[in-house]
């Protein structure tokens, strides 16, 4: 409780109770994913069988905003007990990490 009120005073971050909260609770989280296995880029890249998932969008507008992979580990990661793991935060974060690409096929970042 006391980290959760000192962060709500810092204006760096965002300052919502519930999301400071569960920002704590989900690194309690990421530790019990890393003892069962290994690291959690072991568990993440799990999802996608530890290959980027390269899409063939011709237009940004054909990205989705989930997918079922998205879905697969929105739903792990609640039943562990994380929080505000959605499926769409999910997919978010997996095209942030390279897990998949979805840059256009027009677009020089493709498929690298």
């Amino acid at each position: 409780k006391r980290d959760v009120e000192r962060l709500l005073g810092d204006a760096g971050i965002v300052r919502n109770k519930l999301k400071v909260a569960s920002a704590i609770s989900n690194a309690q989280m990421l530790m019990a994913v890393r003892e069962e296995f290994g690291s959690f880029d072991e568990y993440i890249w799990g999802f996608v069988g530890g290959q980027p998932k390269v899409n063939s969008f011709r237009s940004y507008k054909d990205l989705p905003a989930t997918t079922p992979e998205s879905d697969a580990m929105s739903k792990d990661l609640k039943k562990r007990g994380f929080r505000f793991v959605g499926t769409t935060i999910c997919y978010a974060y997996m095209q942030s990490a390279g897990m998949v690409d979805d840059h256009e096929v027009k677009c020089f970042r493709y498929g690298r």
